[in-house]
């Protein structure tokens, strides 16, 4: 084939020039000249071409002298001789000397083309034959040697894939390792987030065993150069320490442990005694155990956590006093802690996978279940338990794919701190309503008995004043309290534009004598929603009341209703005073007021407590937007009622 390096030894210019430029490297030869035999000589042993083309008479060293020469010289190349005269005993010395070939001049340029192809062709060809077997056997060899390696992949495998404790993946991984790179010792190190060290975890050298726990720097060691850069470092024979242990070696490989391209740790072989070296063909092996490791070392740590996580939740479970039950899709009882079996007399581990209709007679729970969400993913309900000694809060949640959880608290020490608190209430309205009376009564009577100056008159009229405020404030806590307390439970399908606008109406004198213009904006077309008339009245009426108390004469008051994918929305937007921004967290609170409300304003501070309690109790929201001087405006979101949900 062309492209060999091919010598032309001949001292007649012209024929030199001839063969050289227009028959050998015209054919893509690559072609050296020498124009005696001495030249030749020295080009052929200095620069060892493919083949050599000689000339038989030159001056000085003929063509046959240059090929003994060379011989003498131990150097074998295929030697093509050109003679102007022909013999038989030229061709038998010319044989002798191990000339390949022979040409006489004068002859064909394609003659000596074809001399050349064919002695370069037997020249390969005797070389491939002497030396495939030994290239054979070598490559044998390291076939062998590659499966072998492979094999000690495939059983590291089987070892971590068989096992998800953390110790002993680590111990297979250098075991591996020493055993696929013919290696005296190997360690691993994984890295420490919290203090920026590598950690000694495993080792095969006794004098490294894990017990006496190593920690080496990130920032001064070989180690932690491979875990910056997250490249593999080799260091051949040197004697050498690596740095903070006592870790000596002649022969170090470091390759990095990559998880998603991030170094978790280093993987690292050495020879202690002899320096053998790491090839390159080991070391890419060594690199692809690293990435294997990772993969293992990863899951471990996963798995490790994980059982950690379950075990937490398991004692949170066991532990809790709050009953937890978890069902399925089709209602099978997936989880039951023991709270919830002493509390529902359940027999623990036996009623997992039994349906939780079928293991408990307690309607309450089972309606529980049963129903669906009235909003969005949670329901709540109270269970009265061990004959009504006890009350529960239930909550259902309920969980995409899974199914359904109750989480439930006791709460009979609330109800019962409910139960005295409105009794306490109710026993101080009463108590109160009575004087209050007869303060009201004394007051007519001073009247009827005769005229009373205007000091007197006045005095009279801040009683009448504090007695109403004390009144509106006693009925707003009972209202407060009869929400809280849960009595208007009651709900039914109710739509709002009517309620609205009998709110508005109730309220007409009131905007009127102010001159505040009300606005108000109300859809034909709109869903219902499920509540109470009268509290979802008192919820618009106390909105109301607001926008027109705390908007001076001759605001503007706005109120809109519109639909909103599954929710209605109620806003009531006024020209008002507006509410400073650190007021605005605290305004839904008890008794809580602004400022300026109460230097300018009166009221008792459970007009929006009220409106809240409400919303909340129609699983609903609310919240405020506001700018001092310029107004305020309260947004109300009510769940559509939708009869197929």
């Amino acid at each position: 084939m062309a492209g060999e390096r091919i010598l032309l030894v001949e001292d007649a210019i012209e024929v030199r020039r001839f063969l050289a430029e227009s028959v050998l490297a015209s054919a893509g030869y690559d072609v050296l000249t020498a124009a005696n035999g001495e030249e030749g000589f020295t080009l052929a042993r200095d620069l060892r071409p493919d083949l050599v083309i000689a000339d038989y008479l030159m001056t000085g060293m003929t063509g046959l002298e240059m090929l003994a020469a060379l011989r003498e010289a131990g150097i074998a190349l295929p030697f093509i001789l050109i003679t102007a005269e022909g013999s038989e005993a030229l061709a038998v010395e010319a044989l002798r000397l191990g000339v390949n070939d022979y040409l006489i001049k004068p002859f064909d340029p394609d003659d000596l083309l074809a001399a050349v192809a064919r002695v370069l062709r037997e020249h390969w060809t005797r070389q491939i034959t002497e030396h495939i077997p030994a290239q054979l056997l070598a490559a044998n060899r390291q076939l062998e040697q590659r499966l072998r390696d492979l094999d000690t992949l495939v059983q590291f495998g089987q070892r971590v894939t068989s096992t998800l404790d953390l110790q002993p993946v680590l111990d297979h991984v250098v075991q591996a390792a020493t055993a696929i790179t013919r290696a005296e010792s190997g360690i691993l190190l994984l890295a420490d987030e919290a203090t920026g060290e590598l950690v000694l975890c495993a080792a095969t050298e006794p004098q490294l065993e894990t017990g006496n726990t190593r920690r080496i720097l990130v920032s001064d060691s070989a180690a932690g150069e491979v875990m910056r850069r997250g490249t593999p470092l080799v260091l051949t024979d040197v004697h050498a320490r690596e740095i903070d242990t006592d870790f000596f070696f002649r022969d170090l490989a470091y390759v990095p442990l990559l998880f998603h391209s991030r170094p978790i740790g280093v993987l690292g072989v050495a020879n202690q005694t002899a320096s053998t070296g790491f090839e390159p063909a080991t070391l890419q092996l060594l690199s692809v155990l690293a990435d294997f490791a990772a993969i293992a070392i990863t899951n471990a740590r996963l798995h490790e956590a994980t059982v950690h996580e379950r075990d937490t939740l398991d004692t949170v479970l066991r532990d809790t006093e709050d009953a937890i039950i978890l069902v399925d899709l089709q209602g099978h009882v997936l989880l039951c802690n023991p709270a919830a079996c002493r509390t529902f007399g359940l027999a623990g581990e036996a009623v997992i996978g039994q349906s939780l209709q079928a293991v408990t007679d307690h309607e309450g729970l089972r309606e529980l279940f049963l129903k669906e969400a009235r909003t969005g993913r949670l329901r709540t309900t109270e269970l009265v338990v061990d004959d009504g000694a006890r009350t529960l809060n239930a909550h259902l949640t309920f969980v995409d794919g899974v199914g359904k959880i109750a989480v439930m608290q006791d709460i009979t020490h609330l109800k019962e701190l409910d139960r005295i608190k409105s009794e306490f209430v109710t026993t101080v309205s009463h108590d109160l309503r009575s004087p209050l009376t007869a303060i009201l009564g004394y007051l007519e009577l001073l009247r009827r008995a005769g005229s009373l100056n205007s000091s007197q008159e006045d005095f009279a009229r801040r009683i009448i004043n504090s007695v109403q405020s004390i009144t509106t404030l006693i009925t707003d806590l009972l209202e407060l309290g009869k929400i809280e307390a849960g009595f208007d439970q009651d709900r039914e399908v109710v739509v709002l534009p009517p309620i609205v606008e009998s709110a508005v109406e109730e309220r007409q004198h009131e905007w009127e004598a102010k001159q505040h213009t009300m606005e108000v904006e109300l859809p034909a077309a709109l869903p219902p929603v499920l509540g109470h008339p009268l509290r979802l009245r008192q919820l618009v009426s106390n909105l109301l009341e607001n926008a027109i108390k705390y908007t001076p004469d001759g605001g503007r008051v706005r109120v809109t209703l519109e639909a909103n994918g599954d929710f209605l929305v109620l806003r009531v937007a006024d020209t008002g005073i507006g509410i400073p921004q650190k007021d605005q967290p605290y305004i839904f609170d008890k008794f809580y007021r602004t400022d300026q409300a109460i230097d300018h304003y009166r009221g008792t501070g459970l007009g929006l407590s009220i409106v809240k309690s409400i919303v909340e109790q129609h699983h609903g929201r609310i919240w405020v937007d506001s700018e001092p001087g310029k107004g305020s405006t309260f947004t109300v979101m009510l769940p559509a009622y939708d009869s197929d949900r």
